[in-house]
């Protein structure tokens, strides 16, 4: 068989190395039929759900369980093991239990409450500590408060190693992936870098799998603030530890801190990709938000200035119907007042990264009538009246500049900010200000109509102004008071509007940890996205998707390259590109409709890499995913500009042996409604395409977009 294309051929069999593929493209091969060349089943197995309840029993349900967190009050360690303690448990519903447990020392008034949830679908428990003094006079202090520290034994020798990514850093190396092998006492450490930011940096991304004897756990950490993590490899084991890098505190008399959420998936066997599509599954179950009971989909977007109609209606001429219409800060047209400030022309800053940035200038969360006399309340009815949804830019943390409305009349409010934080920081732990702030964005999502609410944290993070409001007994605490009330923020602004979508932004992707994904979604994973600036940024993003695709299944990007090897490299369940021209319009179209056909694949599919993680310029890149429920996937590959060999063999993963699949070429013509690819001319078994696989070849700087689907066998 053979399919033809103007940049390449798709020839489905393989070759063997002798007959010309190339060490490369027997190095992926190799890659690919590890631990699943046969179909694999990515669910929970019974061993696995034994784990987590023999972690759960022992950590919470047993009379004399070992808590999985720690901390040390007034100089004692474990000082509630002696407290009353009460507990219950409950049903929370038919995927989850709850396990509650009360501690109480009766001589000073603290109550230590830990709330556990076993889940009874996914071999997952999760758990957060809140601690709340109910005494009359200041608590003693209460230090290295630990949401997780526990041990987690081998079920059989074999070596320690943390599996995981960087963070975001807006980089081509950001999300690059690790396996750290640790000898028995060797200790590593994780952390943001000094921001506060709970996914910056290149130690700071929030989630962990732990390998270790027979398996092993994923462990996440739900902290949008500054959080550290600590495991150390023991002979028969691996100790771990988390929690808010900094707590040495005394509570004051009603004051509540907590932990940071906590949620540990436990896998069996040896298999690193299966593990982390069990967490894949997890994550769209329990992670993925709901709005009016429905997770998010994939989505299409684009940029708009939320005056005037007239750009929405040229997509929409032109066949790209978005789902969302986003209308983001606007560099220097801003939708809020900006011109009075630090930053911009004309302003005193004497960083000339800001000179031109006068979008910094934040504080005034009102909107510029003189360029938007209606608002925007014209324009998003218009939208939704389309169908599509309006979502508008906020930062509303940092203060910018000083002679904005909050900075003038509600200094009381702000933390004083550093030369690193560029402004003032909105203190969220004040409940006056929260309450202001929550009922202003409250008013305006109501009264403009916004459907999405981005929220945006420039500048390198509200950590330094958070620990320079801290006396030497209240170290941490209000970075407490102040993660706990931008949750609260968020959880309240999606009650009182129950259909409204959050996106988080911190400067790119450096706000994801697990609190954060429960109530929103990246549409934007990092801001390395601008070719004029940023050289690598094309292959720099492949690799963004080829590593943070184990993690977060749902992330966006946007793309400004008008060439298929370019754009095909930001397909994601969120996309979108530039505005149109004459020139770039047909390929807006086509990265818009083929991103639509495997979109929901990448979001709700297994994820497979086929070939090894490089930013190399001379090498192949490639992955799948997979969705056996209902037996379709795609695969793409990239050949990059220096790569020697015109050829790749991939063995697809996760399909099913006995079935027929019919495998799509996207750069085939159309002849088939509804598709944009031409069926290719004989179908192959998943025992085929896992064994023998697709040989692809590629021009240099070439891409592939396949689709496969299983053919129901009355066909």
């Amino acid at each position: 068989m053979n399919i033809r294309s103007r940049s390449r051929r798709l020839i489905q069999h393989v070759r063997q190395a002798s007959q010309g593929v190339g060490a490369l493209a027997v190095c992926a091969a190799l890659l690919a039929c590890h631990a699943g060349a046969v179909r694999g089943d990515n669910g929970p197995q019974p061993e696995e759900f034994a784990a987590s309840r023999r972690f759960a029993s022992s950590s919470f349900t047993a009379a004399d369980a070992a808590t999985p967190f720690s901390f040390r009050y007034g100089g004692k360690e474990n000082a509630w093991a002696s407290w009353d303690r009460t507990s219950s448990r409950r049903e929370v519903d038919e995927a989850r239990d709850e396990q509650k447990i009360v501690w109480r020392d009766q001589a000073t008034g603290l109550e230590v409450r830990c709330v556990a949830i076993t889940y009874k679908d996914f071999p997952v428990v999760e758990w957060t500590v809140s601690l709340e003094h109910t005494g009359t006079a200041n608590t003693p202090l209460i230090e290295n408060l630990l949401g997780l520290d526990a041990f987690f034994k081998a079920a059989a020798p074999g070596p320690c190693a943390v599996h995981g990514i960087k963070g975001d850093f807006c980089t081509a190396d950001s999300y690059e992936p690790f396996r750290l092998e640790l000898a028995s006492g060797a200790t590593k450490e994780f952390a943001p870098p000094g921001s506060g930011k709970s996914s910056d940096g290149a130690d700071g991304w929030p989630y962990h799998n732990l390998q270790f004897g027979g398996g092993g756990a994923i462990i996440a950490i739900g902290w949008p603030g500054q959080w550290a993590s600590r495991f150390t490899c023991q002979d028969d084991g691996v100790r771990a530890q988390a929690g808010q890098q900094l707590t040495r505190f005394s509570l004051r008399p009603g004051e509540k801190v907590r932990t940071p959420l906590i949620a540990v998936l436990f896998w069996q066997g040896d298999d690193v990709v299966r593990s982390q599509n069990l967490w894949r599954r997890w994550y769209r179950s329990h992670v993925l938000p709901k709005t009016n009971g429905m997770p998010q989909g994939p989505i299409k977007q684009i940029q708009v200035g939320g005056g005037s109609t007239e750009e929405v209606e040229q997509f929409v001429v032109a066949e790209i119907k978005p789902d969302v219409c986003w209308r983001d800060a606007g560099g220097s047209n801003t939708w809020y007042p900006s011109t009075e400030g630090p930053y911009g022309p004309g302003g005193t800053t004497t960083n000339p990264e800001f000179t031109a940035m006068g979008w910094l200038n934040t504080g005034t969360w009102e909107i510029d009538r003189e360029k938007y006399p209606q608002g925007f309340r014209p324009f998003s009815d218009w939208c939704r009246a389309h169908g599509m949804q309006f979502l508008l830019w906020f930062e509303p943390e940092r203060v910018g500049s000083p002679m904005s409305w909050l900075a003038t009349m509600r200094r009381e409010w702000l933390l004083p900010g550093t030369n690193t934080t560029v402004g003032d920081i909105f203190d969220l732990g004040n409940p006056a200000a929260r309450t202001w702030l929550i009922d202003h964005l409250d008013r305006m999502i109501k009264t403009e109509g916004i459907d999405w609410y981005r929220e945006d944290m420039n500048g390198g993070g509200p950590l330094p102004a958070w620990r320079n409001h801290d006396g030497p007994d209240r170290q941490g605490i209000t970075e407490n008071l102040y993660v706990q009330g931008h949750l609260q923020l968020w959880d309240e602004l999606r009650r009182r509007n129950p259909g409204l979508r959050i996106d988080s932004c911190a400067s790119g992707g450096r706000r994801n940890d697990l609190e954060t994904m429960r109530r929103a979604v990246p549409l934007l994973r990092s801001d390395f996205q601008f070719p004029d600036t940023q050289p690598g940024v094309v292959e720099g993003n492949q690799c963004h998707t080829h590593a943070l695709s184990s993690w977060l299944p749902f992330q966006g990007s946007g793309c400004y390259v008008y060439d298929p090897y370019a754009f095909r490299s930001f397909y994601l369940p969120s996309f979108g590109m530039g505005g149109l021209s004459a020139g770039n319009t047909p390929f807006q179209q086509q990265a818009y409709r083929e991103c639509g056909q495997i979109a929901p694949a990448m979001l709700s599919g297994d994820y497979y890499p086929l070939t090894p993680y490089s930013l190399a310029a001379d090498v192949w890149i490639a992955w799948q995913f997979d969705r056996p429920d209902t037996g379709d996937g795609c695969v793409q590959a990239f050949r990059r500009p220096d790569a020697a060999s015109p050829t790749l063999t991939v063995r697809l993963r996760g399909l099913d042996e006995s079935r027929s699949y019919r495998v799509d070429d996207f750069d085939r013509p159309v002849d088939r409604p509804g598709s944009i690819a031409k069926p290719s001319e004989e179908a192959r078994t998943g025992h085929q395409l896992m064994t023998e696989g697709i040989t692809i070849e590629l021009e240099r700087r070439g891409s592939a977009v396949l689709r496969y689907v299983a053919i129901l066998s009355e066909e």
